[in-house]
């Protein structure tokens, strides 16, 4: 009688960091099972998860990273064009200023060994094989890609006599920037007073509405709809924010931050999306 060998039970990596990781599916892949599976397991094991769902382009993975101001990218492909769209990516971060953003990918065999070596001179922090799941299994690549992006979110928020004038600036990075030391404590109390006096002080005050309702109940598309009829009556003259919010895991601190998938209308220069965590229990709204 044959033995059967069991996977080596490996405990999750508990990141000392808030990292944040968008996942997603390349365009024209469909194949969303193994996102879904590794998603759960980044939430399960202590990351923020801006899930953006399979079918998704390099420019809509890209502009959720930098308005997200995540670590990392996590995406699997099997529709063959990887070398194309892991690299098309990559010229995007760069461009757009998330060349600190490290992008992990898989396809299983459709990735082959030296396509993985070309894809990791390129730049991709990691292409996970085959074999590195049989080696590593599930918890223990999550363990990986978790580790190598375990790093300070806000090395590169602006200085507190800066947060303001950044703000003012218009510039998307240094507000996603800005929103990340914001969320993570970075700023004393007369910073963020300084915030909130300059956003008064503005000559209009943008209407402000609130979607709320159960899980499930069409909050995000009625966000989106609202957001598209919006475009359309105005023909892209308004600037428009979308910031939605979902609850932590009490045990882990994870959370799974989902309305980007049912976002159809944000890819504007005019719209900006940022998706947060409680990151306390028991609320549906963040601290501070």
């Amino acid at each position: 009688m044959s033995e059967t060998r069991h996977p080596r039970r490996v405990a999750p990596y508990r990141p000392r960091q808030r990292v944040r990781v968008v996942t997603a599916t390349s365009l024209f892949d469909g194949h969303d099972a193994t996102i879904n599976i590794m998603r759960r397991i980044l939430q399960a094991s202590g990351a923020e998860v801006i899930h953006l769902g399979h079918n998704r382009s390099v420019e809509e993975i890209v502009r959720a990273a930098v308005q997200e101001d995540v670590q990392a990218i996590a995406v699997t492909s099997y529709q063959g064009g990887h070398l194309e769209f892991f690299g098309y990516m990559l010229e995007l971060l760069r461009e757009g200023g998330g060349e600190r953003v490290k992008v992990f990918g898989g396809g299983g065999g459709v990735i082959v060994p030296a396509e993985i070596r070309a894809l990791h001179a390129l730049g991709v922090e990691r292409i996970y094989s085959p074999e590195d799941g049989a080696a590593m299994g599930l918890q223990g690549m999550i363990n990986d890609l978790l580790e190598r992006c375990d790093v300070d979110p806000c090395a590169q928020a602006p200085v507190a006599s800066e947060l303001v004038p950044a703000l003012r600036s218009g510039d998307r990075r240094l507000l996603a920037r800005a929103i990340t030391g914001l969320e993570n404590g970075v700023y004393l109390t007369e910073t963020r007073q300084a915030v909130l006096e300059a956003a008064r002080a503005l000559a209009s005050r943008a209407p402000a509405l609130g979607v709320t309702g159960t899980g499930g109940a069409g909050k995000s598309s009625l966000a989106d709809e609202l957001v598209r009829r919006f475009r359309l009556d105005q023909d892209d003259r308004l600037h428009i924010a979308v910031i939605s919010i979902d609850p932590s895991r009490k045990r882990t601190g994870g959370a799974l931050l989902g309305d980007r998938i049912r976002m159809n209308a944000l890819l504007s220069e005019r719209i900006y999306m940022r998706s947060m965590a409680t990151r306390r229990q028991h609320v549906a709204t963040k601290a501070g």
